[in-house]
């Protein structure tokens, strides 16, 4: 058996290593954690958006290593075809790559404002103006999949590699009270309910660290 490790960072403030585990689980590729030490700088660094995620995730294959969290997910469709981590058909396929693309590579006023924070909740967070914009844009993307689906994932019943790049901000929408109307608010709950998803919060949540800059009282 072909050996697999996927290094990772804090399983409460990192989307991006989230984004690589979740691909991994649903390609059913067995595969070993390793950790970034959360004291390591440039972790830290990466985790507070003040440098590019180009560390996590990091998927090593045999003898392929792989990072960057689209090219995890195009290795892995390649390998392991039969997993469907894109729709079946053409034009959705198309459209799961369009918007799991704009989230990889946009958003960032959304990500800098509403840092991924599996265990805080704010009943009340007045958003940064900046990123009012990025989260209309992501409801609209959301709408335009599950009328087109029905739900109860993007793209109908089994998560795809566009489910894996949204459910970090599923959790962001939910650790800072951001309003949702109930189409939404029933994916995000598809997303919380979701046995990957339980994991790795279940994980995060026993995660003894926390790093400071991203605790601060709002």
């Amino acid at each position: 058996m072909t050996q697999a490790t996927l290094t990772i960072s804090s399983k409460n403030y990192s989307s991006w290593s989230l984004r690589g585990w979740l691909l991994c689980r649903m390609a059913g590729l067995g595969f070993a954690e390793s950790h970034v030490d959360p004291d390591d700088a440039a972790n830290r660094q990466e985790l507070l958006l003040l440098s590019p995620s180009v560390r996590v995730p990091r998927l090593e294959h045999g003898a392929v290593a792989v990072w960057d969290t689209l090219a995890i997910a195009e290795y892995l469709n390649e390998t392991f075809p039969q997993a469907g981590l894109y729709p079946g058909d053409a034009a959705e396929r198309a459209l799961c790559r369009s918007i799991s693309g704009e989230m990889h590579s946009g958003f960032y006023n959304l990500r800098s404002a509403l840092p991924m924070n599996l265990k805080a909740r704010h009943g009340a967070f007045k958003i940064f103006s900046g990123a009012r914009p990025d989260i209309e844009r992501v409801k609209a993307i959301w709408h335009q999949c599950l009328d087109a689906s029905g739900g109860p994932y993007l793209f109908g019943e089994r998560p795809t590699v566009a489910d894996a790049m949204y459910a970090p901000v599923c959790t962001r929408f939910r650790t800072y009270a951001v309003p949702l109307d109930p189409v939404l608010q029933a994916y995000c709950d598809a997303i919380f309910g979701w046995s990957l998803m339980q994991e790795w919060t279940e994980g995060a949540l026993a995660e003894p660290e926390a790093i400071a800059e991203l605790e601060v009282e709002f």
